[in-house]
């Protein structure tokens, strides 16, 4: 019998709640398109995803509270515009902290400043720091607010067995053991994946040998939201020492082991204290009063599964890869995975979808995460030389960026950003994305145009595929019409959107008119004519993009995008 902690988590700051166990009955429906195992932001956020196209789920948490401790605390504007689509934007960015500046330190000296770029454009900042356990909880509200979405607290996948429509998982609760079927479950179980160890699959790539402790500590501190990373500072000679700031007066200290220290005695709280208070002391904090919160140990891995879908069994989030935390890749790649399967997984549901739509979420997002891990694993080697030619490599930079304006670069972390999936099979083939002189390529996400004060392109977006024309014209393509209203009568959800390039108050047969002010749009998007259109996924990242599109075309560029093959018709 699974016997979850029903005791609330302690925190200086965070109101731990527990909620009830869900024990099986014999009036419950054990019966769901979708089985969701993880409870966490993951879990919840592809669930939110999923209703959003009218796809009822399960969400299954072994757990009866939000996680403990932090965690994850940086959430890039990616990851804020993929909050916005779910509902919870709002609440993070009113407690979250904004901040786009990142300091690296070598010998009591600045050697690198880090600065993210901003847009009059960007509704979000860059970055935003708020703990793990206030996202979990907003989640977890919009969640129960949601009638497509059953949350089952305390409840733990013990067995899976797939057939060739569904598979039922076996659930222990703490009052008895239930079966649950599903046509498709998702593995949203974090690193140490349960479904990932029941179906036998092998993470591939590397470890480092790193590890590192994370201290969150209330104390004031008179110091910007800024990233600071500390290099071979004289407390911990040859390591690296991250912190952030959190909302709360919460700081985030993360410092280098040892390599000959073990777990235990870094959490030791003698340990803690001593090395804690070292690191206030070369910030120059005199007699430091400080309250821990939550302490753990992490090592920097970068791992992936070679593919995402196993039979009816789909892995996002951590239980599909292990990123290393440097430039805010874990949580931040894993929201990207539930942009990018939840309506993919809704419209195959749904029937809507061609062959190559589904399998094109492990194709993108395995890619992605090999992409992720050759770039973190230069930061990582950095943070954490992984031997001793790494090591003397690294020091010969820390020595010349004292002096040596070139070197400095080499300390940038590389941050997460929104993937580019410029092969993507759901790309339009012989389109015009090369003849563009600008704008957003295929595979890119949209650019997300301010239209007036608090008031942006994405507010406007709707779960669907988008068809943004350029026009000067009062009325739409007669041809390229039809082809959408074709595609609506058998389900597929389509946006019809305007950019009225002659400040027409409303373009005929398009669900939304905007006006080009300024030729605002038609300079973002490299639009130097009227008739221009671009096609977009329902995330938002661009599939095909015409100087002059008729009806033909069209219908090849939504055909390509439902992921049809020749032999696969819409």
């Amino acid at each position: 019998m699974h016997q979850p902690q029903i005791a609330p988590h302690q925190s200086l700051y965070f109101p731990y709640q527990v909620y009830p166990a869900f024990v099986p009955s014999p009036s419950i429906v054990n019966r769901s398109p979708v089985a969701i195992v993880g409870a966490g932001p993951i879990g919840l956020t592809l669930a939110l995803e999923l209703a959003r196209y009218g796809i009822r789920s399960t969400v299954l948490g072994a757990q009866q509270q939000v996680c403990e401790g932090s965690r994850a605390i940086v959430f890039t504007r990616r990851s804020m515009e993929i909050f916005q689509q779910v509902g919870v934007s709002g609440v993070v960015s009113e407690q979250g902290l904004p901040w786009r500046f990142g300091n690296s330190y070598y010998r009591g000296q600045r050697v690198f400043r880090m600065e993210a770029p901003v847009d009059e454009h960007d509704r979000f900042a860059p970055m935003t720091n708020l703990q793990q356990q206030y996202l979990e909880q907003h989640l977890v509200e919009a969640a129960q607010a949601q009638p497509l979405i059953e949350l089952r607290w305390g409840n733990k996948v013990i067995d899976i067995e797939q057939g060739v429509d569904g598979a039922v998982l076996q659930v222990d609760t703490p009052g008895d053991t239930y079966s649950l079927e599903a046509d498709w479950v998702v593995a949203a179980d974090g690193a140490r994946s349960g479904l990932r160890s029941l179906l036998g699959l092998k993470l591939e790539g590397a470890s480092y040998e790193g590890r590192f402790v994370i201290a969150d500590i209330r104390i004031k501190l008179d110091l910007p939201t800024e990233r600071l990373a500390f290099f071979d500072p004289a407390w911990n000679p040859g390591n690296t020492v991250l912190m952030h700031r959190e909302p709360g007066d919460i700081w985030r200290i993360d410092y280098q082991l040892p390599v000959d220290e073990t777990p235990e005695q870094a959490l030791h709280p003698d340990s803690l204290c001593e090395r804690i208070d070292a690191q206030l002391a070369m910030l120059g904090v005199v007699n430091p009063v400080w309250e821990l919160d939550w302490s753990s140990v992490y090592s920097a891995r970068a791992l992936t599964l070679a593919e995402y879908i196993n039979d009816r069994v789909i892995f996002a989030g951590d239980a599909a890869h292990l990123l290393p935390i440097f430039g805010v890749r874990g949580a931040n790649t894993g929201f990207q995975d539930c942009h990018d399967l939840g309506w993919k997984l809704a419209l195959h549901i749904k029937g809507l979808a061609g062959a190559g739509l589904l399998a094109s979420y492990s194709d993108e997002r395995v890619k992605a995460a090999r992409e992720i891990i050759e770039e973190a694993g230069k930061s990582t080697r950095f943070m954490a030389p992984p031997s001793r030619g790494y090591r003397l490599l690294r020091d010969a930079v820390l020595s010349l960026s004292l002096t040596r304006e070139f070197v400095r670069p080499l300390y940038h972390w590389r941050t997460s950003r929104a993937h580019d999936y410029a092969d993507s099979q759901l790309n339009a083939v012989n389109d015009d994305n090369q003849l563009f002189t600008g704008g957003p390529r295929n595979g890119a996400p949209l650019l997300n145009v301010r239209l007036a004060e608090q008031h942006y392109l994405f507010d406007e977006l709707a779960p669907a595929y988008h068809l943004i024309c350029f026009t000067d014209a009062a009325a739409l393509d007669v041809e390229a019409v039809a082809q959408v209203q074709a595609l609506r009568r058998q389900g597929v959800p389509i946006q019809v959107i305007a950019i009225a390039m002659n400040g027409t108050s409303q373009v005929q047969h398009a669900d939304l008119t905007l006006a080009d002010c300024d030729n605002l749009f038609s300079t973002r998007y490299g639009v130097q004519h009227p008739g221009a259109v671009y096609l977009a996924r329902p995330d938002q990242h661009v599939c095909g993009r015409w100087l002059q599109l008729d009806g033909e075309r069209l219908r090849h560029g939504l055909k390509q995008a439902l992921g049809h093959n020749g032999s696969d018709h819409p």
